[in-house]
């Protein structure tokens, strides 16, 4: 039977609050923030004491266009440490690692490298190819995640036998990811328990990355961090594709640790995010909500809002009608 881990008056030494704001928030913009906003997360993430901060992800130019996408979705160490220097905090840092976009032989030793983690994101048909990247990146001294995506669409024989096999590699972080945004706290549960028997039995630990199609990124968050997992995903004001994530300012709020602080988050909305939402467009909208419960990828979701699209009768009938 799986239990609660603690109580949720106390803190606990294993939770770490992990900041994805530039990374899940890039995907917005194509990643083109300014120096000064992300420097400002930055320094954001270190006065509120989190514990890493995602700056973005390290796809490789020669598979994807420097014209069309910012640095963020680069992250050359030139442009990592132009912000953070050599990162003289307890804060670690870490860059997202997307199968099919990044080639492991550009991956530099750690040694010379200002980022602690590399989070690899796959699908469950990549599996071969994300293993070869989570050796390459222990084996360079990387701490290393992998979000296995889209798995409310596999069946649960098929996401068995994927973490029965990402337990045996030297992957530290197996993280619960809600693609579609379409789970519910009660999914989540069963879930954590599934993630958790495999983690536990291989020296590892769990994550959880919540997307907030159905308005539940917060709640399924507490509902995987009561029953065991430890590294919890948030961005800043939620901001992140489309619905967003777990706000960050809700999660610190929740936490019952004095060294996280609410305060830095609330000053750094105030002066960015604020100017930011007559820019951007993210956040809960119907469309999304529609994908979500549908358990569907949002990706004609995020074509209506690009477009402005509002008939969302029609939306949902043409997603019904498949």
């Amino acid at each position: 039977m799986l239990e609660k881990h603690g109580s949720m008056l106390l803190a606990r030494e294993d939770i770490k609050v992990f900041d994805c704001t530039i990374r899940d928030g890039g995907l917005v913009n194509n990643y083109h923030f300014t120096d000064e906003f992300v420097r400002g997360v930055y320094e954001t993430c270190v006065a509120a004491g989190v514990d890493y901060m995602e700056i973005g992800k390290n796809n490789s130019p020669t598979l994807m266009s420097e014209e069309e996408f910012g640095v963020w979705n680069f992250s050359k160490e030139e442009d990592i440490r132009r912000i953070v220097g050599n990162n003289d905090t307890d804060m670690k840092i870490a860059v997202m690692s997307d199968i099919g976009r990044t080639v492991k032989e550009e991956l530099l030793p750690k040694d010379e490298s200002v980022v602690d983690m590399i989070r690899i994101a796959t699908y469950i048909h990549q599996i071969p190819e994300a293993i070869e990247l989570i050796e390459e990146a222990h084996a360079k001294g990387y701490e290393t995640t992998v979000n296995v995506m889209a798995i409310a669409k596999s069946f649960d024989d098929e996401l068995d036998e994927v973490l029965e096999i990402l337990g045996k590699t030297n992957v530290d972080v197996i993280y619960i990811a809600d693609t579609f945004g379409s789970f519910y706290p009660e999914q989540i549960k069963k879930l954590t328990g599934k993630y958790l028997d495999v983690a536990e039995a291989n020296g590892k630990q769990v994550g959880i990355h919540a997307h907030n199609n159905i308005q539940l990124a917060y709640a399924n968050t507490l509902e995987a961090m009561i029953y065991g997992t430890s590294f919890l995903d948030c961005t800043i004001s939620g901001l992140g594709r489309g619905a967003g994530n777990c706000p960050m300012e809700l999660l610190i709020g929740f936490l019952k640790n004095p060294k996280y602080k609410q305060l830095p988050v609330l000053e750094f909305i105030e002066k960015f995010i604020v100017p930011l939402e007559k820019e951007l467009d993210w956040g809960y909208s119907i469309p999304y909500m529609i994908t979500g419960q549908l358990v569907e990828h949002p990706r004609s979701a995020m074509k209506a809002r690009e477009e402005g699209d509002t008939k969302y009768v029609e939306f949902y009938n043409n997603l019904t009608e498949k």
